[in-house]
């Protein structure tokens, strides 16, 4: 508890947590804020009735903007695509390649690419849904969405919500230069935990009307314990490979000598993985949407929540857990940089074979971390399906959640330290590792 007492004995942090809560305020306020010619009350009763697909998961990542047909209904996802994609680019692409090189300066460009892509994937993305809206309109269930449907409401949906995305991303940055953590991941955590107390009023609302056994609430609150201690145990794993440092003469005086670990994460990749699995498994929903022939029965097939939905979804995480580490992992440049600042891995020659035992290595770990990670993002449709849970425990939220509050509390215990404060773990207890997010 002298941890947190701390926390208010230094203006700079204080001022720093201040900050970075008036701007998630700003946020949340900005959910609420409807487009112009929307209905969000009959958008409500529509997400509601489309609970465990795609859609309810869409509206949870972006914190309930979905349902109330916010401005903000993009969310922060674009430049996280974004992002993504330049970082996959640097890696194929060689001009990109070398301005990373650059160190800061290049790096300041990349983000300025970055930047960019998110305006041009805000424009489809909002064209889609306005689309999508006006296409609710013809089901004739719950009222109509769009009052005025047609290419001047489009463009206006278009501006609207690529605005309001910027807008998002130009917070994210402050928090991150002013604030207190990662602000993109802030953003995301804060719109995963804004539905958390409804959805658990709901739970113990059917706990009462015997819709859910006590057994079964037991049974639940276990299961997301278990999930969140495997999230943290698994997140701060490392293998620490040994490194040596050579000896060398300066002068009169030897220098080096000394020992140094390597540390390789068991999950690398982070909350990538599932993230792109879960696009891909939208695109026949967003094709059948289209009329395209044969992609109903395809949609109906990869149902959330299904067999064959889980067994796909399984798969394509363990592929990108492997794809995306060894893109974002170069074990050659590791060997290069290492060899260079005369530093060897005891018993491994410098150079090639340096690199192909860091290879070996990464890839047995990887692969403990993409099971990991496939039973973690499975283990809410199975809550769902089998237990009637009207919100996702665990699954990429809960990695999500977890990661950005390791990583927010870690930031908070290094300003403590730095300024000779106890932090949270006490004077003898160790250091929390968090997960920043990519």
């Amino acid at each position: 508890m002298s941890g947190f007492a701390n926390i208010g004995k230094i203006p700079e942090l204080r001022k720093r947590l201040l900050f970075t809560l008036m701007i998630l305020a700003v946020y949340r306020i900005g959910i609420f804020v409807t487009v112009p010619g929307c209905d969000r009350a009959v958008m409500r009763e529509i997400v509601a009735s489309q609970a465990g697909t795609f859609l309810s998961l869409f509206n949870m990542f972006s914190g309930g903007a979905l349902e109330q047909l916010s401005i903000f209904a993009l969310g922060i996802m674009p430049y996280v695509s974004a992002s993504i994609i330049l970082q996959l680019l640097t890696v194929v692409f060689k001009p990109l390649e070398e301005l990373r090189k650059e160190g800061e300066a290049g790096q300041r460009k990349i983000n300025q690419y970055t930047r960019y892509g998110t305006i041009v994937l805000s424009f489809v993305q909002s064209l889609g849904i306005a689309m999508y809206v006006e296409s609710l309109n013809g089901s004739g269930q719950y009222g109509e969405v769009v009052a005025h449907p047609g290419w001047p409401f489009r463009l206006m949906v278009m501006v609207s919500l690529t605005t309001g995305t910027a807008f998002i991303m130009w917070l994210g940055e402050q928090i991150t230069e002013r604030g207190i953590g990662n602000g993109t991941s802030l953003i995301i955590f804060a719109g995963i935990v804004a539905d958390l107390p409804d959805a658990l009023f709901k739970t113990f609302s059917q706990a009462k009307i015997g819709q859910i056994q006590p057994l079964s609430i037991m049974l639940i609150t276990a299961i997301v314990i278990g999930v969140v201690a495997t999230i943290v145990f698994f997140e701060r794993g490392q293998r620490r490979i040994q490194i040596q440092y050579a000896k060398r003469m300066v002068g009169r005086k030897m220098y080096g000598g000394q020992s140094s670990h390597l540390p390789l994460r068991v999950n690398t990749s982070g909350v990538i993985p599932p993230i792109f699995a879960s696009s891909i498994l939208m695109f026949p929903g967003t094709l059948a949407q289209l009329r395209i022939p044969g992609m109903e029965e395809v949609q109906n097939y990869m149902d959330p929540g299904g067999f064959g939905y889980n067994v796909v979804y399984i798969l394509f995480i363990i592929f990108f857990c492997y794809f995306y580490t060894a893109v974002t992992f170069q074990p050659v440049d590791v060997a290069d940089n290492l060899k260079k600042q005369g530093a060897f891995i005891p018993g491994i020659r410098p150079g090639k074979k340096t690199a192909d035992y860091i290879d070996r290595v990464l890839t047995r770990i990887t692969f403990g971390g993409a099971c990991y990670v496939a039973t973690v993002c499975v283990i809410p449709s199975l809550l769902v399906t089998y237990f009637n849970v009207p919100f996702y425990f665990g699954g990429t939220s809960m990695m999500i959640v977890v990661g950005v509050a390791l990583d927010t509390v870690n930031q908070i215990e290094s300003h403590l330290i730095t300024r000779h404060y106890e932090g949270f773990t006490g004077p003898k207890g160790p250091r929390i590792r968090g997960r920043r997010m990519r």
